[in-house]
């Protein structure tokens, strides 16, 4: 496997592998256990498919004690595992390890509970991000979080990663809408943090789950927040000359103290791409693209459109298109949501990137990225979360080149390097997985990064979880100040301990 190191395998679990597949078979009895070569290639890779490796053994479970049961059994063998959902990640995070089960939690597929009278659904971590919305949805209900790829994502993936979706800008990532989880730690314990009561005394585990990648336990069973859908929403196309003149109207409409439900940016490539794609009426003649949507009472839409209109007037808009049908609406939105499968069409490969900058800082990110674009010859089209500033640059290369994969990455980094110098940050909503791993010291001094591990070793201290993501490099435990004892002391014996 080419990219990034990975953790050397172990030794003495791929002499077992025979051992450990049989005892997966009695854990997990069925169709549960997959270990022939051409049957695992399915899970060879995730969505960021540059990187492949096929796993030890690939389980998946049906039960939360079954992946208790997996859990206790691999701690105690010294059995690292991967957790996958979907496998939509766009970073590695689920690349598969050569000496790891890879625990798949697609058969976690039901919907355990509905109560509309709390807004909350309970959900198996391997429900699709759309299948929540679909539950609820006769009702006037829907899940706010929409990833691009919300038709196919598990909400337990979108846990792990903390997605958000064009319209998390009102409506928040999943950390804002996430009321709850079952999880299973590394040495088989089942914990429940929050539920579907608001908020929770004590330290926010529930929030330090959220976005951890996989690495500090597995999610069984997740309780999120549904709201009920506005009364009215509509959607505006707007055309630009240029992409600073769109990017300037988003700061000013921010600026104005008009939160949109959601507000897109595509650049030309990206226009034409999925107009050619989906014919979704968008205009063709124009260098950047604003999709935003105004949600609420009808008389507070209408008077805002009237307020964005004027807003991008003022930013030299050469055409503005306002949605009359929630059908309408759905098409301006379905060349935005197919943007990334339409760019497929133009290019035999494309790097799709994530980073997030403040939003006064676009215009001089989207320079910098053209002169990225001129030095690498690679050519790149932009799709953005324009509101809340998180950019999706989707890098056209051709595999096949020699070199052109690596020209590829190295130009995301310099976008991503970019994003941090502007103060931003290098990923908004995929994670770093092994995409962004060897990136973190941009971001994050040594200091900065030992603390983290800290967090990790307090989970999972042997490091079985999902090793060789996130973090560049993985200290032992004990190097990072865990408790010494000598000769069975304690140091300050005198002081109360918990």
């Amino acid at each position: 496997m080419s990219g990034p190191v990975m953790p050397k395998a172990d030794a003495a679990t791929m002499k077992r592998r025979e051992e450990i597949v049989a005892d997966m078979r009695v854990i997990v009895p069925g169709e549960g256990v997959v270990d022939a070569a051409n049957e695992m290639r399915v899970f060879e890779s995730d969505g960021l498919t540059a990187y492949r490796q096929l796993p030890l053994v690939v389980v998946l479970p049906e039960t939360t004690r079954q992946v208790a049961r997996i859990l206790k059994y691999c701690n105690e063998r010294n059995i690292r595992v991967v957790p996958r959902g979907s496998g939509t990640s766009l970073s590695g995070g689920a690349l598969p390890l050569e000496d790891a089960v890879l625990l798949v939690m697609s058969r976690f597929n039901r919907i355990l509970d509905i109560d509309l009278a709390n807004r909350a659904v309970v959900a198996q971590p391997g429900v699709t991000n759309l299948g929540i919305t679909h539950a609820v949805e006769q009702e006037g209900f829907y899940y706010a979080p929409d990833p691009s790829s919300q038709i196919a994502c598990s909400i337990g993936g979108n846990v792990a990663e903390n997605s958000g979706g064009v319209h998390c800008l009102k409506y928040g990532l999943t950390t804002n809408n996430i009321l709850g989880v079952e999880m299973v730690l590394i040495n088989g314990d089942i914990v429940r943090l929050g539920g579907k009561h608001l908020d929770a005394e004590g330290y926010d585990l529930l929030g330090l789950m959220t976005g951890s990648e996989g690495l500090l336990g597995v999610v069984t069973e997740v309780t999120v927040r549904v709201l009920k859908k506005p009364e009215t929403a509509r959607a505006m196309l707007i055309g630009f000359p240029s992409s600073e003149a769109a990017g300037q109207c988003v700061a000013d409409i921010i600026g104005a103290g008009i939160i949109p439900g959601g507000m897109e940016m595509m650049d030309r490539p990206a226009i034409h791409a999925a107009e050619d794609f989906v014919h979704a009426g968008y205009p063709l003649d124009v260098e950047a693209l604003l999709i935003v949507e105004l949600d609420g009472p009808q008389a507070e839409v209408d008077h805002l459109i009237g307020r964005v209109e004027k807003i991008a007037g003022d930013n030299g808009a050469t055409t503005s298109r306002v949605s009359h049908s929630d059908e309408e609406r759905a098409a301006f939105w379905a060349g935005r949501k197919a943007a990334f499968p339409a760019v497929g069409r133009i290019s035999p490969d494309y790097y799709c990137m994530d980073g997030t900058i403040p939003r006064k800082e676009l215009p001089r990110v989207l320079a910098g990225m053209r002169e990225l674009s001129e030095k690498y010859g690679l050519r790149v089209a932009n799709v953005f979360h324009a509101g809340d500033g998180n950019l999706h640059p989707l890098i056209l290369y051709d595999a096949n080149e020699p070199g052109e994969l690596e020209r590829a990455e190295d130009f995301g980094a310099d976008i991503l390097r970019l994003c941090v110098k502007v103060g931003g940050v290098l990923t908004g909503e995929h994670g770093v997985g092994v995409e962004k791993r060897d990136l973190m010291p941009e971001m994050f001094t040594e200091d900065d990064l030992n603390q983290q591990i800290r967090v990790k070793c307090a989970f999972d201290p042997n490091h079985l979880l999902n090793p060789g993501k996130v973090f560049p490099q993985l200290h032992r435990c004990a190097e990072l100040g865990r408790m010494h004892i000598h000769r069975g002391r304690v140091p300050f014996p005198e002081l109360e301990r918990f």
